[in-house]
């Protein structure tokens, strides 16, 4: 039983300490939620800082207060800006946005820590966890089972160390958990905090923020998971990944910064000429990108290779295609949220389409049929649990990251697909039996953790 519980004993004591700031959308649903799971513990109403007004102005903390980074996302505007592209359902400028926001981040977290503030998002962290080619390296690097991929890196000297333990180059072949090794998450080595080095403090002004930030440096031998990762800088390069003696065949292409299934490629590849991609991209007659809300289908190479290699200007991420378990005919994955180091809430994803992001027409599914079906295949629940687990222990200066768990065809076998920073917007959805945040939303789990946390500084002292 997690110990998310204790804050109940130690409420008054916390409350009268605990005051939140939350840099964020003022009026988006992500802080109103927050904000709802704060007032529901008896404290005071988080101070919230705009993302626009960081931007422009900077941010000042107080001396206490507990610092929440979230998404910009709720706002069409401050994304425009980020991204350098004033059209919000355009796919292009991953890069750019990738490198004002950490730089914004990185300016955040200085002034937090000159006022003496408690931040709950590490910004390092948060560089690697936009970066699905780093994300990637670092959680095979800890030995957390991920598909294969040729372009996963682990973040170079200058940016940041591999965690704890981490073991050398893994073989080809894709390291899953199956039944007969299901216990052996237990002993899994553990992540250590990253040291990306983001760019400077200033705040994403100037022309220096505009240029995308370079691939993901090679990691020397024997200290990652890829000793040359493979760059990616058009069709050309994904062709030959997936063609050929031991080529992928299928293969998700993602953009390296990318969100919400933005710029990500299904890709089947069944001999020259013969390709297709599910993706939920358009293609204008003009060439440009744009996010749709409908799935759809490129059935000829010159198409698939028209949007490659109108993404690969913004870095692309290719890893194997994994057949996923299913449920009453539709693709299956996990969505399991895991707060202070403990999978607090889960929700099952299904889909027609590769990709089961709900507003793509993905539906939440029979979470208790998954574990059963997942239990039947002789795999122990807690082990899917404690896969996210750690998959989240690689970033233990983040407080919590919604962790994608990707179920085998008959719920055998299991892979972390990704990590995501801010993973929580699951509203009504309430804790896990066992997990101690039941009854609490994910945002009433965090503010819970936090005021625990509080409460032992506050003893230890």
């Amino acid at each position: 039983m997690s110990s998310i519980a204790e804050h109940s004993r130690s409420h008054q004591l916390s409350a009268a300490e605990a005051r939140f700031a939350v840099v964020g959308v003022r009026d988006g649903r992500r802080v109103r939620l927050f904000a709802d799971a704060v007032h529901a513990a008896g404290l005071p109403t988080p101070r919230v800082l705009d993302w626009a007004d960081v931007l422009r102005d900077g941010a000042a903390f107080s001396q206490g207060e507990t610092v929440r980074i979230d998404s910009p996302g709720d706002d069409t505007a401050v994304e425009g800006a980020l991204r350098g592209m004033p059209d919000a359902t355009r796919v292009e400028g991953s890069a750019r946005w990738y490198a004002r926001f950490t730089e914004a981040v990185a300016a955040v977290a200085g002034a937090a820590g000159a006022a003496g503030a408690r931040l709950l998002d590490d910004p390092a962290e948060l560089a690697v966890l936009f970066d699905k080619r780093l994300c990637h390296g670092v959680l095979q690097a800890a030995g957390v089972p991920v598909p294969a991929s040729p372009t996963s890196a682990l973040p170079s000297a200058g940016r940041a160390r591999a965690p704890r333990g981490a073991r050398g180059p893994h073989p080809v072949a894709d390291p899953v958990i199956e039944p007969a090794a299901a216990g052996a998450s237990a002993g899994a080595p553990a992540g250590a905090q990253a040291e990306t080095t983001v760019p400077g403090a200033a705040l994403p002004t100037g022309p220096a923020t505009d240029r995308a930030p370079a691939a993901p440096a090679p990691t020397p031998a024997g200290q990652g998971p890829a000793s040359h990762p493979v760059p990616i800088r058009g069709w050309a390069d994904v062709r030959a990944l997936l063609s050929g003696d031991g080529g992928l065949r299928r293969a998700f292409v993602k953009l390296a910064h990318g969100s919400s299934a933005s710029g990500v490629l299904a890709v089947e590849w069944a001999g020259p000429g013969r390709v297709c991609a599910r993706t939920s991209v358009e293609l204008a007659p003009d060439g440009r990108l744009y996010n749709s809300l409908r799935v759809r289908r490129y059935a000829t190479e010159n198409e698939v290779a028209t949007l490659v290699d109108a993404l690969a200007p913004d870095g692309l991420h290719v890893e194997r295609w994994l057949p996923k378990a299913a449920q009453q005919g539709r693709a299956a994955d996990l969505r399991i949220v895991v707060v202070g180091g403990r999978a607090t809430h889960a929700v099952l994803r299904t889909s027609r389409s590769p990709m089961t992001n709900l507003h793509l027409g993905g539906a939440r599914g029979d979470l208790a049929a998954a574990r059963a079906a997942t239990e039947a295949a002789g795999v122990a629940w807690a082990d899917v649990l404690g896969l996210a687990e750690r998959a989240a222990r690689c970033f233990p200066g983040t407080l919590c990251v919604g962790v994608d768990v990707l179920p085998g065809s008959g719920w055998r076998r299991f892979a972390v697909g990704e990590v995501n920073a801010f993973g929580d917007l699951l509203p009504r959805l309430t804790g896990l039996p066992g997990s101690g945040a039941e009854g609490r939303d994910t945002y009433g789990a965090q503010v819970a953790t936090v005021l625990r946390e509080e409460h032992h500084r506050h003893v230890a002292r």
